[in-house]
């Protein structure tokens, strides 16, 4: 055993010579160790390799599961120890700043559009986005970082490799997790200020009445004409404001909708879906990576302005963003007489 000691600290010496990080070190050590178990092991009692080495393959086992569990502890002491010196969140009002916060969101309370006034409004804001995809996602971390509070997101589906392309809130460690609970990871790792409420479930109507009455404000980042009329329909009915884009490929529109503030809705622009095939979707069609994540930060910007008073919105107009000519141009939008959602009677 003592010529095993002796190859260990000759490793050690040489490795602290070259300036070897520690972790190195320990792993050449363990490297050793594992030979020295396999000879044991693998030797018969006589051979003089084995001899040299000392020991018996049961002791070397057994000093193997000692160092493991001393190491063990003192990986779980020092993870403790961290803990306790993380700094807790100072306790706070509801609608006040704690100092972190007021550090964090400088750069918009000294925007002359926004201020503490305005970044107070987005504190005690609730939002709430339609889906975890290719526009839910950009939205929901550019909302979390913006400070928007309580923000809650629906979604029935899961992280899978080829949303990663565009999806940027989610993570190849996460894949086959709900992309609900995959969002509510990446916003608790970047703002420990906001809540997200995640919903793993299918948006339905008696859902969607329910949700959307407990939030100010609703952004549908859907990727289906059936879930874009539901979210319309209840959103209108209840009087909430709906920023909803959509895209395909090169091209993204966005536009705010608030029939109860004299805007049209989305079925006064769409009053019936396409017919199939005129409208593929991204999986049939194909969509640019970054193009999710322009329409999605302008969903979030205009939840930002919506909520804080700040600029001209979408209300009534259409943003439309071509990535592949760089073109970007904006339609005015009217409401349809007969609308049967917002205009009092069928088309």
């Amino acid at each position: 055993m003592g010529l095993v000691l002796g190859l260990a600290a000759v490793l050690w010496g040489l490795g602290a010579l070259m300036k070897v990080s520690t972790r190195a070190r320990w792993g050449m050590i363990a490297a050793l160790y594992v030979g020295v178990l396999a000879v044991q092991v693998a030797m018969p009692p006589a051979h003089p390799l084995r001899a040299a080495l000392g020991g018996t393959p049961q002791g070397w086992a057994a000093l193997g599961v000692a160092v493991a569990v001393v190491l063990a502890y003192r990986a779980g002491l020092g993870a403790l120890r961290r803990r306790a010196r993380r700094p807790a969140p100072e306790p706070s009002q509801p609608g006040t700043f704690r100092p972190a916060e007021l550090d964090r969101y400088a750069r918009h309370i000294v925007l002359r559009e926004i201020g503490g006034p305005g970044q107070k409004r987005l504190k005690q804001a609730r939002v709430l986005v339609i889906g975890a995809g290719g526009l839910g996602s950009p939205a929901l971390l550019y909302l979390g970082a913006a400070g928007v509070g309580n923000l809650g997101v629906i979604d029935d589906d899961i992280v899978s490799n080829s949303n990663l392309q565009r999806q940027v809130i989610h993570t190849d460690a996460r894949i086959g997790m709900p992309k609900v609970f995959s969002a509510a990871e990446a916003i608790a790792a970047q703002n420990p200020f906001v809540t997200l409420r995640p919903y793993n479930r299918r948006l339905d109507e008696q859902t969607a009445r329910a949700l959307f009455a407990e939030h100010d404000l609703i952004l549908d980042g859907s990727d289906n004409f059936e879930t874009r009329y539901l979210v319309n329909r209840v959103a209108a009915e209840l009087g909430k404001p709906l920023v909803a884009a959509a895209m395909s490929q090169w091209e993204g529109q966005i536009s705010l909708y608030d029939p109860a503030r004299g805007t049209p809705c989305y079925a006064c622009v769409f009053p019936q879906a396409p017919a199939p095939g005129l409208a593929p979707s991204c999986a049939e069609a194909g969509v640019l990576g970054p193009l999710p994540g322009v329409m999605g930060a302008m969903m979030a910007l205009e939840a930002v302005k919506a909520l804080t008073g700040a600029g001209e919105g979408l209300r009534g107009r259409m943003l439309i963003y071509d990535a592949l000519q760089g073109e970007t141009r904006i339609i005015a939008l009217k409401r349809r007489p007969g609308c049967a959602v917002c205009g009092g009677g069928s088309a």
